[in-house]
């Protein structure tokens, strides 16, 4: 080859067309700009103009043209000179290039920014030069040449007849047109200006009757036009199986995987080649990437799925127990577990798919767009959603570290809960000891800020000291931002009000028409809000909590426990507060460590197991599991037993219908009936509450109201604070075992038996309300509850809950039942009375 031929030619790279055929991945980009091998498709046109020697580079712009200038900007990254002229309207391929004629004062190449190809420019340009053309169109054999134009030459190939896009009895030659030209500067003087025009349809047939010398040169190598979605799923398969000579990002392995830079691949993950990993890429345990499957950069792929000859782009989250074979998924998407997406089917940039959503095989899904949890999806999706994710969630508002909750979204949400709040305001955060957590944090306070509202920052603090602060020292509210305990990629932000209460509907509400509007207020320079540091937060908190106790009875009593921190946050104030106990003390895992929460933390279950095993060993009374932010617990007796859940609830009450003055406890309505026969003996009354937090919380502030607690592990003794406190629900359980005189193991076979079960049943979101409908219209009259969902009472102690999730498309089925063939009868029922009323 000679650079001499390329280096004196000029080269056009047209870039304008909108490649509606590749749509979704083209709805928001031009095609040049789809990655190929995750690279955009005109980075390795340039790369092959480059190595054929060809410098001078004119681009044609026309759809979103920013988004190439911007990544290529003057071609010096790429080693050439680029240049760029934008169309108003389109001009065709013949008008596009005569549009740049200013600078095309040379034999110009001609080439498309939407092609991959190998194809040896500069063994063209010599053929050009050596027939005297003053076009040379480069031509391709192929198997079936119906697609594409089709050019016949003689044997010296100078062009005799062009076909466009012929039937098989027109089919007189597989050469076919690969849009790739070479042009003398005076034919441009044959293409009008600022009309459309085409190059094979109307300049080529018009120089051919004109007898000027045309020639076509049969090129070797790989050529494709990447015309439609199949394509470009094929075109990655000839790529990595070396059909194509392009640059594949990354290093080559030997079972000819390509793995960039910053790779995380875990031990248990199968990858098969060949296959493309795109860098900083993550793959965790048990996933299986199979052949001709290509990962860009940034993506994640958690555990336990299945990837096969599948493009993901980059950016894009794809969530435990997926199942992805023969698709295409766009840029930034975030893929929940368990969803299925089968052949040919394409999810365009910045699309949510729902957990256990089924999407048929050849499906569209446009851009921006969100399918709900256990939908099947077997039509296109192209201008509606098929649910709308909420901003608040049962608690506050969660997701995926830099995937559902990033830095700019926590500013804006700060400055949404800031704006529904009075100037001036002043609100108490605090984090867990997380990396991921300080930096929501941080963003977060800078909204708060900006929209005029004061902070009191507590730093790395457990929830109930945010609250005692918040209800203590006249605050407007109070936000917590800290990792899940379940799954520590996700990131919790918690808001309560001026009582310490999680928000209300209404508030959040407010806050969520303001995030979603942008309806921000900006404060001036001398209304921005400022941070403060309150000093000894947690032992104000620990002196009121002691305040509240019998101390004496329960130092008296030298209770023996083990405490498994789970190094959250409850390691930070329980010190403190054991002091004043008197309690011999175990603890394990006592101290706040973001790469062991991160990353070692076993799930709850096990850390229950282990902790019952060192109960034994130690001989104490009791263990303990704290969750991350000291809201909840999990109770193990001095037999090692596990008492969480109903279980440690039904126990609470027992206590404290024998240790507390008579009053009302409040309860979730899917609670066991037993706990209504305990405090009825007793003199207490039950109220029953809606199975969310805000309710039980609002509960707990009525006029004698004196316990509230759920099934999850949460208690709220409202003479303290009206809110979960793990600290408190220790200490006040030590001081009602002192004055009983019982053991955990003793009260927990004393109190009488149940059976609860509970499951999950998917629908769509349309058919919820019809469901609830027809299920109150089936049930009227006495033994319908209707506090939360439909509860239907058939005998005592026997009753079926249907309640509809405020977040998913989906019911809650919970029963008791005389035993657990009852309980699974009962469900049945409950499932089929949903099934029987769906759509």
């Amino acid at each position: 080859m000679s650079d001499s031929i390329a280096g004196d030619m000029k080269t056009v790279v047209m870039a304008g067309g909108q490649g509606t055929r590749l749509r979704p991945l083209t709805s928001n980009q031009p095609k040049p700009m789809v990655p190929v091998a995750n690279k955009p498709m005109m980075e390795h046109i340039i790369e092959l103009l480059r190595e054929n020697g060809f410098h001078e580079i004119v681009v044609t712009l026309q759809f979103l043209p920013t988004l190439i200038t911007s990544y290529f900007g003057d071609g010096s990254g790429w080693g050439v000179d680029m240049s760029y002229v934008a169309e108003e309207t389109p001009l065709g391929t013949a008008g596009s290039v005569k549009n740049a004629h200013e600078f095309l004062d040379r034999r110009t190449l001609v080439v498309s920014g939407d092609a991959l190809t190998d194809i040896d420019l500069t063994a063209a340009a010599e053929f050009h030069r050596d027939r005297g053309a003053v076009v040379t169109i480069v031509l391709k054999k192929v198997p079936n040449p119906l697609e594409f134009g089709i050019v016949i030459t003689d044997e010296d190939g100078r062009v005799v007849r062009f076909l466009e896009k012929p039937g098989w009895g027109e089919v007189f030659s597989d050469t076919i047109n690969t849009g790739i030209y070479i042009i003398e500067p005076e034919m441009l003087e044959y293409i009008p200006d600022d009309r459309p025009f085409d190059f094979s349809r109307e300049l080529f047939p018009l120089l051919l009757s004109e007898e000027f010398p045309m020639f076509g040169y049969i090129a070797e190598g790989y050529w494709c036009d990447i015309g439609n979605l199949e394509q470009y799923v094929s075109a990655h398969k000839d790529i990595l199986d070396g059909k194509v000579k392009v640059d594949i990002p990354g290093h080559r392995l030997e079972n000819d995987v390509w793995i960039g830079d910053g790779v995380e691949i875990d031990e248990k993950a199968i990858i098969t080649g060949p296959a493309l990993i795109g860098n900083h890429v993550k793959v965790e345990s048990m996933t299986k990437v199979r052949e001709y499957t290509v990962l860009g950069n940034n993506v994640v792929v958690k555990k336990d799925n299945f990837l096969h000859r599948s493009v993901i782009l980059e950016n894009t989250y794809v969530g435990p127990s997926c199942h992805i074979r023969g698709a295409v998924i766009g840029r930034n998407g975030d893929i929940k577990s368990g969803v299925n997406i089968d052949e040919g089917a394409v999810v365009g940039d910045d699309c949510l798919i729902g957990d256990n959503v089924m999407i048929g095989p050849e499906v569209l899904i446009f851009p921006f767009k969100t399918v709900d949890s256990g939908a099947t999806v077997n039509s296109n999706i192209v201008w509606e959603s098929r649910g709308v994710r909420s901003l608040f969630g049962k608690r506050g508002v969660s997701g995926l570290i830099n995937v559902d909750i990033t830095p700019e979204k926590a500013v804006r949400l700060g400055m949404a809960y800031g704006s529904a709040l009075p100037i001036n305001s002043q609100v108490v955060t605090s984090r867990d000891g997380t990396r991921s957590a300080r930096i929501i944090k941080r963003a977060f306070m800078a909204g708060l800020n900006a929209s005029g509202v004061h902070i009191r920052d507590l730093e790395v603090n457990a929830i109930p000291v945010n609250k005692f602060t918040v209800d203590s020292y006249n605050n407007q509210g109070g936000v917590d931002i800290r990792t899940g305990d379940r799954d520590s990629q996700l990131i919790e932000i918690n808001f309560y009000d001026e009582e310490a209460r999680d928000l209300g509907q209404g508030a959040r509400r407010k806050i969520e028409t303001i995030f979603n509007r942008g309806d921000f207020r900006r404060a001036f320079s001398n209304e921005l809000g400022e941070i403060f540091y309150p000093a000894r937060a947690r032992e104000a908190y620990i002196l009121g909590l002691t305040e509240k106790l019998d101390l004496k009875a329960i130092r008296e009593c030298e209770f023996k426990v083990v405490f498994d921190y789970r190094y959250g946050a409850a390691s930070l104030i329980l010190p403190g507060l054991l002091g004043n106990l008197g309690c011999e003390v175990l603890s394990l895992n006592a101290f706040t460590d973001e790469s062991r929460m991160m990353t070692t933390r076993p799930p709850r279950e096990e850390s229950l197991e282990r902790l019952g095993e060192v109960v034994l060993s130690f001989r104490a009374d009791m263990g303990l599991l704290f969750d991350n932010g000291a809201e909840r617990l999990a109770v193990v007796d001095a037999d090692g037993g596990v008492i969480a859940g109903s279980d440690l609830l039904v126990l609470m009450v027992d206590l404290v219908t024998r240790c507390m003055p008579e009053g009302t406890l409040a309860v979730p309505v899917n609670q066991p009936s037993v706990i209504n026969e305990i405090a009825g003996k007793r003199g207490f009354e039950v109220l029953g509450t809606r199975m969310d937090r805000p309710s039980l919380m609002g509960a707990a502030w009525r006029e004698g109201v004196v316990f509230a607690g759920g099934g999850d592990g949460g208690y709220i003794f409202p003479d303290f604070i009206p809110t979960y406190d793990a600290m408190m629900t220790f200490a006040r359980l030590l001081q009602m075992l002192a004055e009983t005189g019982d053991s955990l193991s003793g009260l927990q076979a004393g109190t009488p038996s149940f059976h609860t079960r509970r499951r999950e049943v998917f629908t769509s979101w349309e058919n919820k309300g019809t469901v609830m409908r027809h299920l109150l219209e089936e049930h009227q009259g006495e033994g319908v509850d209707t506090t939360d969902g439909v509860k239907i009472h058939f005998d005592q102690n026997r009753w079926l809950l249907i309640l509809p999730d405020e977040e998913e498309p989906m019911f809650h089925l919970y029963v008791e039942g005389a035993d657990e063939r009852d309980c699974e009868s009962l469900l049945d029922r409950g499932e089929a009375e949903v099934t029987r009323f769906t759509l």
